[in-house]
């Protein structure tokens, strides 16, 4: 049994949620998201105010997609009401960034400017050495703050590159120097 799809999915005011052929469809204040979902094994109750899924049969793929779709209708409800936000550091003695429109560029000690084009719905604002991604959709969001943290993971020694706020970097003691 799914603890996540036991408890119903509550809906704030102004958000419309809606099943159609196959597609789940969730409208708010901050966008509109869309996900295909798989109507024979979860049925999706909709009330004023709430939604409650349930197993459409007793199979195994039907229970595992119904605590699935539950997290994804939470997220999708919490992204066109409130939105995501990911925020990355940059840490490195010449390391910066620049947002330009719909683009992020980045110099993290290459020989070029690493351009990044911005996907659509989403916003990047640069701040010192503090990179902030925002938006509707918590999966483009995540991805894309993972693409961005790839161009120069953080390394061991210093700890120079993009990292996560809060992310704990594990440092290594380096060269000792012998007498």
């Amino acid at each position: 049994m799914s603890r996540l799809g036991k408890q119903p999915v509550t809906v704030p005011s102004g958000v419309e949620i809606k099943v159609d052929a196959g597609t789940l469809t969730v409208k708010g204040p901050k966008g509109e998201l869309s996900r295909p979902v798989v109507t024979e094994a979860v049925k999706f109750d909709i009330t004023e105010g709430e939604v409650t899924l349930t197993p459409a049969n007793e199979t195994q793929h039907a229970r595992a997609l119904w605590g699935t779709y539950a997290s994804h209708l939470r997220n999708m409800v919490t992204g066109v009401t409130d939105g995501f936000k990911k925020e990355l550091e940059i840490e490195g003695v010449g390391y910066r960034a620049e947002a330009q429109g719909q683009k992020l560029v980045l110099n993290v000690g290459f020989s070029h400017p690493v351009e990044m084009e911005v996907p659509q719905g989403i916003t990047a604002t640069v701040e010192k050495n503090l990179i902030t991604i925002e938006g509707h959709d918590k999966e483009a969001v995540g991805q894309f703050a993972a693409n961005v943290r790839a161009v120069k993971k953080p390394e061991p020694y210093k700890g120079k590159g993009i990292h996560y706020v809060g992310e704990y970097i594990i440092r290594k003691q380096g060269k000792k120097a012998v007498a």
